[in-house]
Parts: structure tokens; sequence; C-alpha cells
């Protein structure tokens, strides 16, 4: 594991103890049982979840309310029932954080955030329930949220193609970004042809050293979700954009000794995930009405190459997804497609 990915996994460790702190102590033994099987990151979002669950008790619980989260036991959980699980569901429409100083204050979630609380709330109650800790686990029974499926914003082909023109070009940026952008265009394009080109998350491009490359055999080596290193295959469309950038980024001498980092910033720190989403809705903003994000440049991938293979397991593999029904679920569409489109081929009776 690089030392980039071992600071973030360093960062999130201690964002962790932080939000544990706000948490009852019995939770502690929780987090440690899933510390084998999770990544840090993972623990943190459950954290927050849960952090967000027990403020609900201290506000509106009629038995809990009041009572501080660092003074509730294992056994108080016995207390909760479905109904105050469905009305935590409520809660999460509109909720107010009260110890928010920096951040909004104001928070609202749709299905998605409120079946991924859920599921926190549910992991907590389904260990303290096996561990004989509580007599019940109310939140087994409790429905998730129907999630409505959306539509898969993609970049189409042409859209594509102006998108890079216009990184190179930088005509549709603003004056003040035209300023920097002769300094940086090698950099932009060599990251939005590696991301169109690859598919890969905004998490792993970022990540990406110099020594990860292998120009022999046109491929990037990136740590994917699970902590499992994989090599990306390019073409080369995208091999010419990277060496074209390499030979600028080669010149630099990054801020911090030892940094081997593939992309930077303009101060020659590594770029981060926030650079890059801005950095994508800067070029196009100017090309598209479309919300374009790194994710959409990753489904634009994934959309082009089922397109071409029609190869669901192909394209699964190739964005990282542990199951291939994760891919069919936003592809489905295309797949309709395809199977009414190999209908028309079969003919019964000759014309």
């Amino acid at each position: 594991m690089s030392v980039y990915h071992e600071e973030i996994k360093v960062r999130d460790t201690q964002l962790l103890r932080e939000v544990l702190r706000d948490l009852p102590p019995f939770l502690a033994q929780f987090f440690r049982s899933i510390a084998q099987t999770t990544s840090a990151k993972t623990r943190l979002n459950y954290a927050y979840d849960l952090r967000v669950f027990f403020r609900y008790l201290y506000e509106e619980h009629r038995s809990l309310g009041g009572i501080p989260a660092k003074d509730l036991k294992a056994e108080d959980l016995n207390q909760i029932t479905t109904e105050d699980i469905d009305e935590f569901m409520e809660y999460l429409s509109y909720y107010i954080n009260p110890q928010a100083q920096t951040r909004k204050a104001e928070y609202h979630n749709d299905e998605r955030g409120k079946a991924r609380k859920l599921a926190s709330v549910r992991s907590m109650f389904k260990y303290f329930y096996k561990k004989g800790a509580i007599s019940a686990n109310p939140a087994a029974i409790v429905d998730t949220p129907k999630i409505h499926e959306k539509t898969i914003t993609r970049l189409d082909v042409n859209e594509v193609a102006e998108l890079l023109d216009a990184v190179e070009s930088g005509e549709n940026l603003t004056k003040r970004q035209q300023a920097r952008h002769e300094k940086m265009k090698k950099r932009d394009l060599a990251l939005m042809t590696l991301m169109l080109g690859t598919g890969m998350r905004v998490s792993e491009c970022v990540g990406i050293n110099r020594k990860d490359l292998d120009f022999q055999n046109n491929a990037v080596k990136v740590l994917r979700k699970g902590g499992n290193e994989v090599l990306l295959y390019f073409g080369d469309e995208v091999r010419e954009a990277l060496l074209d950038y390499l030979e600028e980024r080669n010149k630099i001498v990054p801020k911090e000794e030892g940094e081997d980092a593939l992309f930077l910033s303009s101060q020659n720190k590594r770029l981060g995930v926030r650079a890059v989403q801005n950095l994508v809705k800067k070029y196009a903003s100017g090309v598209t009405l479309k919300h374009i994000t790194p994710h959409k440049l990753r489904s634009t991938y994934g959309t082009n190459l089922y397109l071409e293979t029609g190869d669901i397991y192909l394209v699964a593999d190739a964005l990282g997804h542990a199951d291939v029904n994760t891919t069919t679920k936003h592809y489905a569409k295309m797949e309709e497609d395809h199977r009414r489109k190999a209908a028309s081929y079969i003919k019964l009776r000759k014309e």
C-alpha cells in the first residue's frame, strides 16, 4: 500500500476515534468486531450514521430522551422498538445538528441516505442481539425505503470529444480561469483522458503515483475499494496524454519530500478528490447542461464499454464491482434494449 493510502487510512482512523467520543462507550465493542472485515472509511461512515441515531434518541425518545449518549449502556437498546426506528426514519427527512459550526446545520436525507443509516442501525442491533446483550432486534423488521433507480447521466460521444477539446483549448473558461489554464492544461487533459479511458473512481485516480504507470503494457496500478490492487489497462489516447503530461510532471519538485503523486496541484501537492470534482465541473459546465461529476465520467466509460461489447460481466470487472448485480442494476435499461434488438435478428420464415 502506498504512503498516500496509508495516510488516508490513518486520517480516517483518527476521525473515527473522534466520532466515537460522541457515541455510547459500549459501541467500541461493536466497532472492534468489524475491524477485520471493513475498511477504516466504512467504519467511519457507520460511526457518522450511528451518531445521528443516538442524537435522535437524545432529542426524541420517550424514555431515553435527554440522556447523553456517553451515559447509555447496551441494555438500554431494549427500550427501543420498531416504532421508534420508524420514527427515526421520518426524523431523517429533516433534522438540525446543534453542534454544527463550520458546516450547515440543517440536513435532509433521500431514500438512499435513509437506507444507508438504517443499514448501520441494523448492523449494531444484530451484533448486540447475537451477543445476548439485548432481548430483541427491532431493526430487523423495519422496511428498507424503496430506492428509485436514477437514469444514468453520462456524456454522449460528441460531448466527450467536446469536453476534451475544451480542456485542451480552455476557450469556455472565464478570464481568471484562463490565466492558469496554460500551466495546468496538460495535467488536466491527462487526468480527464485517464478517467474517461479507464472508468476509475476519483479516489483511485488521486492515489496514483508515477511508479504505478506501466507504459510497456499500457496499464496503471490502482487501489480499489476493499484494498485490492489491480491493473487497469488504457488505450493509445490515454497513453499519449499521460506521456505528454509526464514530460512536465517530471520537472516538478513536489512540496513534500518523497511525494511521487502523478497529479499535483498548483501548490505542488498531491491533487485531492475535491479538487478533481471542481476541475470536472469547471470544464463540463462549458460543454453541456448535464450535471457532470467524476462519477458521471465513470458512468460514461461503463456505458460506452457495454454498448461496444454487450458484456455485462466485462463491465462489472472493469468498473471494479464486487457483485455483477450492482452493474446490472445500473445498466438494466441497456440490457433490455440489447434483448429487444436481438429479437429483430431472428427470422422464422423467409421473406
